[in-house]
């Protein structure tokens, strides 16, 4: 897909604040996967990974975000809403964006043992689903990349994250 340089720098700016949920969800000690929605222009909604704080698998960023954009918009269907998400989202949340309509995907890095978008289970390119949004993968790579390598780094050390050496600015 081809981007123009305003679309560009605006994916740039929103994966950004999904880094910022991110780096939440490394404090929290959950997987940093951090998730926020667009709708022209506005961001209506951000998460990050939850899964331990909640005891609940289905509490990832993109669930909780996709949420939170149906309550802010008053409906399930969130036609013209961009979701920017710092990893290929899973096939659970492949699924729930399939489902809710989301017209357009950006993410971080790709996610070739699990990814559910386009890697291992390509949801997004399947024919026979009603619905298949438009995608962006690539977007600050480098960064959602060595945030999800230094968590599960100290995992495997026994550490406790500490995010001041990788801590970013918070555009929001």
């Amino acid at each position: 897909m081809v981007s123009n340089g305003a679309e560009i720098d605006t994916d740039i700016l929103f994966m950004r604040s999904a880094l910022a949920q991110a780096r939440e969800a490394f404090q929290a000690g959950e997987v940093p996967i951090g998730a926020v929605i667009t709708r022209d222009g506005h961001l209506i909604a951000r998460a990050h990974n939850q899964v331990e704080q909640l005891r609940d698998p289905t509490a990832h960023a993109e669930i909780l975000a996709i949420t939170q954009a149906a309550a802010s918009v008053g409906d399930w269907r969130l036609q013209g809403c961009t979701l920017y998400v710092t990893k290929e989202p899973c096939v659970m949340c492949a699924g729930a964006i399939v489902l809710a309509r989301i017209s357009r995907v950006v993410w971080g890095c790709d996610d070739p043992l699990r990814g559910g978008a386009i890697s291992l289970f390509p949801v997004f390119q399947s024919a026979d689903l009603n619905h298949r949004p438009e995608w962006q993968t690539g977007v600050l790579a480098d960064e959602c990349l060595a945030l999800l390598q230094d968590f599960f780094r100290r995992q495997r050390q026994g550490k406790n994250g500490n995010m001041a050496e990788v801590q970013g600015p918070n555009p929001l």
